[in-house]
Order: structure tokens, then C-alpha cells, then sequence
């Protein structure tokens, strides 16, 4: 969530700022000023009338102690409580379309962010590895999955529906290698802690990492107002809210593997073919709390942990930095990892790396006490360390043979038992 002090003071600057993202943002900004101004406006005839209102009730309790007649300044005071009341209630609704308005305006923009329309305008930033040279027609992840027995898209649509894959015999020994070997790199060589949250989160977590109100839609709610978490994000991050750290503790780094979920209400007819875009899904997080002074130097950081674990599987990846368009409605700055996959012939986007700057903590009240004793907020980033199943993929993709079997990554055979070689000649 912005903060209201800056958009008082600096309003014509960030309203430049969002304008990069689309001027319905910034024409919300405007809105946002104008309700501000009015619940400003009401809040200040409330006080004054309430300081009337005491100088009013001295006098008539002069008045009485006289034995004089108080009746008139009595029904001024009604007159002026009644208005109290009003103005109160008018200002209590004015501060809610404040709060509401507030929840629909994205983070604004770093000055690192290019500007853009969309994904076609983000700025490449490097690229890592060669691309696999087969001697045969690569077959895509599905197919390959398939003819060794590693994936059922079929049974899992009787039992589930479209989107839905069961991972099964070598193929759910590779997906629980990845997440175990993930998991270990981030937590002995990056410092991370790991955590192992609920999936099922409330309506204040989502509010707080800024998935609601704005992503309703892709959000599968269930009974008693749970939801289920689109990203480990959202859990780890709130596992912080309202709280003040230590700044000496920051930055505070977890990582955390949960299954995922969402609708995917936008993307209908996208991805269908193969297990790229799923409704239930597993990923290993990586989420920081940083000093606000620090927190560019981490994100960079941020982003080569999850760079390790394409460059120890040995796969060909670019980075890029999303323009404005193309930006995530809480970050100020993302990068995304984009692995290769040979049957598409493009990259991929697998990871997206992201600054929250302090718009995720003013959200979710996650604050530090300074050196000098006042409290501020943190800086939240956020990446995922990487996608497990989009990786899963990307094995498949890059290290298939000739005779239909896929070779495991040397960095991977320890969590396969040894096993150099998934699958046997067709």
C-alpha cells in the first residue's frame, strides 16, 4: 500500500510514477486525493465543533451553579452533537474509500523499471549457458513424460479436470528430488530458513502481500473464508505481520516449499498442452525482509540465488527486467528467469525476482526498531527459488536422449538414488 503522507506531499511525482503502469492508476491517485482532502476537511469541522461544543458545556454548567436558565446553549450543544455525529460518520466512510482506493493502486515503479507496455518491452539483462543440440527431434515434456510413464494428464482430468497432472513411479521421484534439492541449496549455501506453512491462509494474509482485493479472481476460496495460497508468499511474508524486528536480525530470509494454487481466470486457452500452467502446482520460495538501505543490494543478491539452482541443473536461462506494463501489481522491480525449452524454441519464464519496496509492509504492519529507537517498515522481496514443476519441464525438455530416456543432471543424482538415467530404451 502507498503511503498517504507521500501522495499529500508528492502527489504530481508519483502520479508520473503510475502513469508508467496505465492512467487508470494514476487517475486512482486522483480519487485517492480527493477523498482524502474531504475526509481531512470533515475530520477538521468535527474538531472544531467539538472544542465549541466544551466551551459550550463550561458554560452551561456555570450557568446552572448561577441558577440560570441554560436551555439555549443546551440545545446548541444538541444541535452541535448531532452535527458531530454526521460529520464522524461522514469521515469514517470517506477514510474507508480512502483505505479501498488505496488497496487498488499497485507499488509504484523503481527509477530501475523500464517502461512499457508489455512483456514484448522488457530489457534483457543477461543470459547464461548454450542451448542443447540434439541429433534427433526433441519431443516435448508431455511427450516424453508420457511414453516413460512419468505423467497421467489424463486420470488426473477424470479425477480433477483440465489443468491437473499426477506425477507418477520416477516421474514423482524427480518432482520430490527437485524440491528437496532446492530446498537444500537455498537453506546451506544461500542462509535461508526454512519454513513449512499452512496452505490454507486468511482474508488479512492475502490483503497484506496485495493479492486482495485485486486478485479475487485467481484466488480458490473455500468455507469459513480460507483461501488457498496462489504463492508460499503469502504465508511467509505475513508470518511477520504486525510485529517490529530488530534491525540488526535483517535481513531475514526464509524459504519455504508448498503446493500452490490458482484459477487461472485470465488465462483461459493458454498453455493447455503439457503441465506449464497448472491450477495446483509446487514451487520453493524465497522471501527477505530487508533494511530499506539495503534492499536493492538484496534483491540482486536475491536473484542469483535462484540463478544457482539453473546454472547446478546445468540449463540454458536469460533475465530479464520487467517493463512497467508487465510488472506485478505489489513490486516496485522484477527480474524474471526465462529457462530455454527446446520444443517451444523460447524461453520460459520460471522465477520472477521482485523488490516490494515497503508497499507489502505498510499492508501488513511488518516494521523494525532503528538504532536510533523510532520504528519504520521493512522492505519485502520476494522470488521464487524456482518453480518445480516449470523445472521439471525443463529437465525433461533439455536432458531427453535419442532413445526416449532423459538423463538426470549430475547435481540431482544424489537426491535420485544414484540413478544417472530415467527410463529404459523404447
Amino acid at each position: 500500500m502507498l503511503d498517504i503522507k507521500l501522495i499529500r506531499e508528492d502527489a504530481e511525482s508519483l502520479r508520473a510514477r503510475l502513469a508508467q503502469r496505465g492512467s487508470a492508476f494514476a487517475d486512482g491517485l486522483d480519487r485517492l486525493a480527493q477523498f482524502d482532502a474531504e475526509r481531512r476537511d470533515k475530520q477538521k469541522e468535527a474538531d472544531q465543533l467539538k472544542n465549541k461544543k466544551k466551551t459550550l458545556s463550561n458554560e452551561v454548567g456555570q450557568l446552572k451553579k448561577k441558577g440560570e436558565d441554560a436551555t439555549a446553549l443546551m440545545d446548541e450543544v444538541k444541535e452541535i452533537n448531532a452535527r458531530i455525529k454526521e460529520l464522524d460518520d461522514q469521515a469514517e466512510h470517506l477514510e474507508q474509500q480512502v483505505r479501498d482506493t488505496l488497496l487498488a493502486i499497485p507499488n509504484a515503479p523503481s527509477d530501475t523499471t523500464p517502461v512499457g507496455k508489455d512483456e514484448t518491452q522488457n530489457e534483457f539483462v543477461r543470459e547464461w549457458g548454450t542451448k542443447p543440440q540434439f541429433d534427433f527431434k526433441p519431443k516435448t515434456h508431455l511427450e516424453v513424460g508420457e511414453a516413460l510413464g512419468l505423467l497421467d494428464v489424463k486420470r488426473a482430468a477424470k479425477i480433477s479436470g483440465a489443468r491437473f497432472a499426477v506425477f507418477r513411479d520416477q516421474g514423482a521421484q524427480l518432482l520430490r528430488a527437485l524440491i528437496n534439492f532446492m530446498l537444500d541449496v537455498q537453506t546451506r549455501e544461500n542462509g535461508y530458513t526454512e519454513l513449512y506453512p499452512p496452505v490454507l491462509v486468511n482474508e488479512e494474509s492475502l490483503e497484506g502481500t496485495g493479492q486482495l482485493p485485486k486478485f479475487k479472481e485467481d484466488l480458490f476460496r473455500l468455507e469459513d473464508d480460507y483461501y488457498l495460497i496462489p504463492t508460499a508468499e503469502v504465508p511467509v511474508t505475513n508470518y511477520h505481520r504486525d510485529e517490529i524486528l530488530k534491525e540488526e536480525e535483517l535481513p531475514i530470509k526464509y524459504t519455504a516449499y508448498t503446493l500452490c494454487f490458482r484459477r487461472e481466470a485470465g488465462s483461459y486457452g493458454k498453455d493447455t498442452h503439457g503441465i506449464i500452467r497448472q491450477h495446483q502446482f509446487d514451487k520453493v520460495e524465497l522471501v527477505q525482509f530487508a533494511h530499506p538501505d539495503r534492499s536493492w543490494d538484496e534483491l540482486e543478491k536475491l536473484l542469483t540465488h535462484a540463478e544457482s539452482i539453473l546454472q547446478k541443473l546445468g540449463l540454458h536461462y536469460r533475465v530479464m527486467n520487467l517493463c512497467t506494463g508487465d510488472l506485478g501489481f505489489s513490486a516496485a522491480k522484477t527480474y524474471d528467469l526465462e529457462v530455454w525449452l527446446p520444443t517451444q524454441d523460447t524461453f520460459r519464464e520460471i522465477s520472477s525476482c521482485s523488490n516490494f519496496t515497503d508497499y507489502q509492509a505498510r499492508r501488513a504492519k511488518i516494521r523494525f526498531k532503528s538504532k536510533d529507537g523510532g520504528n519504520q517498515l521493512v522492505h519485502t522481496l520476494n522470488g521464487s527459488g524456482v518453480a518445480a514443476g516449470r523445472l521439471f519441464v525443463a529437465i525433461l525438455e533439455n536432458y531427453q536422449q535419442a532413445d526416449g530416456t532423459v538423463a538426470v543432471p549430475e547435481a540431482l543424482r544424489p537426491y535420485m538414488h544414484g540413478l544417472e538415467v530415467i527410463g529404459k530404451p523404447g
